[in-house]
């Protein structure tokens, strides 16, 4: 009974600093901030192009519920002023990535694709497609499963990097967040001025004999009425192989394939896990990290060229994001 109780004592103690200690009461997050200057540009993007939108007005129902979200968070937070609530907020922002992203094609589409030219770029550079090349070359349950999970660990990797940096270094918490947000938007920007859609569409459009045999015709504006990808490779029956292809499904776009955002903010997520020491956590996440650069190309999301490029352009990113978000961000 004393051990236990001891658990309890300590279990309460540990809720009490890490969750529920006090938090000052301010204004907007840095995060908040962010994706509210976000939420500013591409609605003013969005109403100079409304004649090529499908739906304004929707979007803008949206972006006011968005803006009420905000809002209502920060008014509890005011109300009960507690580390918890910052964590809450920053995650709310966070879980809207899931409406971000996708409407980077809603911007895109209205530019010629290019596809052809990435096709062309990882035939001149490998002799192949490497996309076609590695569901052949790898084949099986147990390559399928491997990479499918690498590929899905992506987004417990964000968790597991945002939740360690809140309950192990508090003080950095609100402005890692801040730069995380960041870096997904300035990879958001280029996509919406680079069209290309990546392989599972590309393909599903020329044809995957076509591609094999290296021929690459330009698709022009086809993506402005087709959104249909090619079968994922790999076992289907297989539990991350069914995770990916609900998750894709549910959000993607023929967009986004240049560079890779899955390599490059993973590859941000290290280097700041490297700089806060946190040496653990970083090693847990290697595995995944490897795998998930390697599915990028197996699962056909990405030719070899953009996987390439987001690792390339992480450091870029993550030195840009800093600088937006600034030094004197706040730590709470």
């Amino acid at each position: 009974m004393t051990q236990n109780a001891n658990k309890k004592t300590h279990a309460a103690a540990w809720a009490k600093t890490a969750l529920f200690a006090p938090s000052p009461r301010h204004g907007l997050l840095a995060i908040e901030w962010v994706c509210l200057v976000w939420l500013l540009i591409t609605t003013a993007t969005a109403i100079v192009l409304q004649n090529h939108m499908p739906n304004t007005a929707e979007m803008l129902r949206e972006r006011a519920l968005i803006v009420g979200m905000t809002a209502a968070l920060w008014a509890l937070h005011w109300l009960w002023p507690v580390r918890l609530g910052v964590f809450v907020r920053a995650t709310a922002q966070m879980v809207l990535l899931s409406y971000w992203y996708p409407e980077t094609y809603l911007f895109n589409r209205l530019l010629p694709n290019l596809d052809h030219l990435f096709a062309q770029a990882d035939q001149w550079l490998t002799g192949c497609q490497p996309s076609l090349a590695m569901s052949q070359w790898l084949e099986g349950t147990v390559w399928s499963e491997a990479f499918n999970l690498g590929y899905w660990a992506y987004y417990p990797m964000i968790v597991a990097t945002m939740v360690w940096t809140f309950l192990a270094r508090w003080t950095h918490y609100e402005r890692t967040a801040a730069v995380v947000m960041t870096s997904f938007f300035v990879y958001y920007i280029v996509y919406m001025v680079l069209p290309c859609a990546g392989p599972q569409f590309y393909f599903e459009a020329i044809g995957v004999d076509n591609a094999a045999a290296g021929v690459f015709p330009p698709v022009g504006d086809y993506f402005v009425y087709n959104t249909a990808m090619l079968p994922a490779p790999g076992n289907p029956d297989g539990l991350f192989h069914g995770l990916v292809c609900a998750a894709q499904q549910a959000g993607e776009r023929p967009t986004a394939a240049f560079p890779s955002s899955h390599i490059g903010v993973s590859t941000i997520l290290l280097i700041l896990l490297a700089r806060q020491r946190a040496w653990r956590t970083l090693l847990a996440l290697v595995p995944f990290y490897v795998l998930l650069c390697c599915a990028t190309v197996y699962i056909q999301a990405h030719y070899l060229v953009d996987a390439l490029a987001g690792f390339a352009t992480a450091p870029l990113v993550l030195w840009l994001s800093v600088r937006i978000v600034g030094r004197k961000a706040p730590v709470r």
